[in-house]
């Protein structure tokens, strides 16, 4: 848990959410869930049930007849409340990625310090294995008794 399993730099011409698919496919094995910090995965292609829509989302154009997951999301918001439909609805995981984030900032630096397309990729690669060693390291091997 809290371990990261994939990772890679886009260019500004691409948003976080078109690279859901290719980090996917680094993946071996079913994938449990997705999640993403921010509101960039907040897009019906890569919409997975832990990712919150953002507070000014939208139905989709067949939310009534035949609505997607992301329009029950929506509505569950309108219907309790955003706090209630985060307990309910397992969207505080999110926290963990942004937890990730932050530790990634805090520990390795906010900024690559490389330039080159190829040596900022060997940059995070080398982040990311350090960061799981950490990880690894630091928590318990717990097995419950009684």
């Amino acid at each position: 848990m809290g371990r990261i399993v994939a990772a890679t730099l886009t260019d500004r011409g691409f948003d976080d959410a078109s690279q859901v698919g290719p980090l996917l496919d680094y993946i071996v094995g079913p994938v449990a869930s997705l999640t993403g910090g921010g509101g960039a995965y907040d897009r019906s292609g890569v919409y997975a049930g832990v990712a919150p829509p953002r507070s000014d989302a939208v139905f989709s154009e067949m939310a009534d007849t035949t609505p997607t997951q992301r329009d029950r999301h929506i509505q569950m918001i309108a219907q309790t409340g955003r706090m209630a439909w985060q307990r309910t609805s397992g969207c505080n995981k999110r926290a963990g990625v942004e937890s990730q984030i932050a530790r990634w900032k805090s520990v390795l630096s906010e900024a690559l310090r490389f330039h080159s397309d190829q040596t900022q990729a060997t940059e995070v690669a080398i982040g990311v294995a350090v960061l799981n060693c950490m990880l690894d390291l630091g928590c318990p091997n717990s097995v419950r008794v009684a």
